[in-house]
């Protein structure tokens, strides 16, 4: 008689047990949710003044919470600047008080609401539990994201805004729920004006994902044109204010003296039209600052510091603490960033082993990057803007921390012959 090989069941390595109950222990979510809102509290007791792109904001929130209107600092109506962060925090204020209080429970509670959103779509996107808690983890502890929860720039609601808007489109059951996707995207849009060049990427996504592609297109195009549609309703207000208040169709926003990534010299060429004059007119000068702006929206972090040495009286006192905190951050942001591509490497190589359709939701946050990227090579170059799509990256690279254990608890199983 040959002889037979069983691979019986075998007591899980002290890894695969810790690896179970972390996935799968209430306490554990709850004590990762627990840091993640304690980190956050405690950065509100440190006192920041508003300065520069923050004052700006800061202050148009107060004139809307007075009544007055989006006012420049002459006090006359104005377009400068998309207008959604001041008046998302413009109510809070009207509603609570204008004060640096108001300011940072907003933003905590939008902070909250981006460790959710971590979770759900980590869950989606990578089909992993233990994945999306180890996401949630890896931006519980980010110290960028937690430092910019006392400021009043425009990131962190953003990026809550952004997180919610995917979520929307990933999880929808019916044509119904984008509605609820384009009134997202349009506020989204009045926070950044470039937010609606997202939805090609992410139904592209979709498309590729399943079978069969030729029957769901004219399903998925309807469903984006819906999207669209209802983001513009939302957008049409504030062009018709533009119109009526200074006489120009201005969609969303204009910009000032410069435009970003465009050199000070060439700035006059640029105004109003988002650069693409100058772009057009430099396209030699555009490649060559090419590397540029993408190593300065890809190799920097820790940006948030700056806020605070600018604006914190603490800085003084504790500029060695600050310092060490925003080095700390330039490592753990290198080591996300090296997990982030390794996921891509990994996933890849799985899938096809697998015979399993390559592109899936889990593109996404490559797909974002990219994004970011193309935006980038168009405009500015800066790392802050880098910041919304941080989450999508602790999720990637949660998902490939949480795999690599998993291998190396089961690489010593053992097999019995009979």
């Amino acid at each position: 008689m040959s002889a037979q090989i069983l691979d019986f069941p075998t007591r899980p390595s002290r890894l695969a047990l810790r690896l179970e109950w972390f996935a799968t222990e209430r306490s554990v979510l709850l004590a990762i949710w627990a840091l993640y809102f304690a980190l956050r509290v405690a950065v509100l007791f440190i006192d920041v003044t508003p300065g520069s792109d923050a004052e700006w904001y800061y202050v148009r929130a107060a004139s809307i919470a007075a009544g007055k209107g989006y006012l420049d600092g002459a006090g006359a109506p104005t377009a400068l600047s998309p207008p959604g962060w001041p008046i998302a925090l413009g109510f809070a204020f009207a509603q609570f008080g204008t004060s640096p209080v108001t300011l940072g429970i907003f933003n905590l509670i939008s902070s909250l609401l981006i460790g959710l959103l971590t979770l759900m779509l980590g869950r989606r996107l990578f089909g992993s539990e233990g994945a999306a808690r180890l996401g949630l983890l890896l931006l519980a502890v980010y110290p960028n994201a937690i430092g910019y929860v006392p400021l009043a720039l425009t990131a962190v609601f953003y990026t809550m805004l952004l997180m919610a808007g995917c979520w929307a489109v990933v999880a929808r059951e019916n044509r119904w729920q984008m509605v609820g996707a384009g009134l997202i995207f349009g506020f989204a849009s009045l926070v950044k004006a470039q937010t609606l060049l997202v939805l090609p990427l992410l139904f592209a996504i979709d498309w590729l994902r399943m079978k069969p592609m030729g029957k769901r297109l004219p399903r998925l195009l309807v469903d984006g044109l819906v999207v669209v549609a209802v983001a513009m309703l939302v957008v049409l207000p504030w062009s018709v204010r533009n119109r009526v208040e200074l006489g120009h169709w201005i969609p969303v926003s204009a910009i000032g003296d410069s435009s970003p990534g465009v050199p000070a010299a060439d700035a006059p060429m640029a105004r109003n039209d988002l650069g693409t004059g100058w772009i057009a007119a430099h396209p030699d000068k555009l490649l060559t600052l090419a590397p540029t702006k993408l190593m300065g929206l890809w190799l920097p972090e820790g940006e948030a510091e700056q806020a605070y040495q600018a604006g914190a009286p603490s800085y003084a006192r504790f500029e060695g603490l600050y310092r060490a905190v925003h080095w700390g951050n330039q490592i753990y942001y290198g080591l996300l960033m090296a997990a982030f591509a390794l996921a891509f490497v990994v996933m890849t190589v799985r899938r096809l082993h697998d015979r399993i359709r390559w592109a899936g939701w889990w593109l996404l946050p490559y797909g974002l990057a990219l994004y970011a990227t193309a935006i980038c090579l168009v405009f500015s170059g800066q790392s802050r803007l880098h910041y919304p799509f941080m989450p999508f990256i602790c999720m990637a690279a949660g998902w490939v921390a949480v795999v690599t254990l998993e291998r190396l608890a089961w690489r010593r199983r053992r097999v019995t012959l009979h």
